[in-house]
């Protein structure tokens, strides 16, 4: 009767061992690149920048890991909203400044406009000679179908507690009140986003406002006019990068695996702030730094 009860502790403990051992793997392979030599970890930027989290996210686990050196952002983007192109940009500059972490801007085909705006807070733009960018400046769009309901016959009946509520209402034409509130916004952010490229690329703030027109470089262009540091591809920003951090030879490079979208996520709900759904590209009113 012992011997039978010590078999069962060997294979209960034996089991205990055995998931201690699969957790144990499963940890190191899922925390792995916080292990061994010292890296330089690449975070891409694609697309409209509808939302902040997902960069932000690989931000704050790149600070956290003790192994990464330096960070390099690759930037494919013609910009897209205020609030997620300024959130993303102040996590870069905490990288920089209170975590130490050189970081490197890394412009594909296009970094334009809340691209850039995000590219300015790295310690070193890298563009192509050929990469669009600039664009500095703001869109505010306010769809109307004023004229496609009279044509059928549907009218829209407003009830507002100010003169000003229904301001970006698409079922009637814009009054010059309306424009004059909208332009006093869309001069304070570009207000903003030429403060921020001034004090950020270290630029004279009249020069910038002399390229905030809207108007867009090429690389080369961007370089003469002290938009870009450097002119060269990918690798090129990594080695910028490596040698910020002070890494001899040729860094190894980590980034995060794309994450794949289940049907699972959809029956939960999880993920679905970062779809392209129509209402969020397109609200009722729309203010962006975007490339139009």
């Amino acid at each position: 009767m012992v011997a039978v009860k010590r078999t069962w502790a060997g294979v209960v403990l034996a089991a205990l061992a055995s998931l201690g051992f699969l957790f144990g793997l499963a940890f190191f392979f899922g925390q792995w690149d916080r292990f061994g030599e010292s890296k330089v970890a690449l975070i891409n930027l694609e697309g409209v920048i509808l939302d902040s989290k997902e960069v932000i996210a690989q931000l704050e686990k790149h600070r956290a890991n003790p192994s990464v050196k330096a960070i390099v952002l690759r930037i494919n983007s013609p910009g897209g909203g205020v609030s997620p192109s300024q959130e993303i940009f102040e996590e870069v500059m905490r990288t920089r400044q209170v975590d130490q972490k050189p970081v490197v801007a890394s412009m594909g085909s296009l970094a334009a406009s809340g691209g850039y705006y995000v590219a300015s807070a790295a310690d070193v733009i890298v563009a192509n000679p050929g990469s669009i960018t600039g664009s500095i400046g703001v869109l505010i769009q306010v769809p109307n179908v004023s004229g496609l309901l009279q044509k059928i016959g549907v009218k829209s009946v407003v009830v507002k507690s100010g003169q000003h509520k229904d301001l970006a209402s698409i079922t009637r034409e814009m009054t010059d009140a309306d424009r004059q509130i909208l332009q006093g916004l869309m001069d304070d952010i570009h207000g903003q986003f030429i403060d921020v490229v001034a004090k950020a690329r270290k630029l004279d703030r009249k020069r910038v406002e002399t390229l905030a027109d809207g108007r867009i470089f090429s690389g080369r262009e961007a370089k003469s006019l002290g938009l870009v540091d450097q002119l060269g591809n990918l690798q090129d920003a990594i080695d910028r990068a490596a040698a910020l951090a002070g890494l001899p030879g040729k860094p190894k490079v980590i980034q995060e695996r794309k994450r794949r979208f289940f049907l699972l996520d959809l029956l939960s709900g999880v993920g679905l702030d970062s779809l392209d759904w129509p209402g969020r590209a397109f609200p009722t009113l729309s203010v962006d730094y975007l490339l139009r």
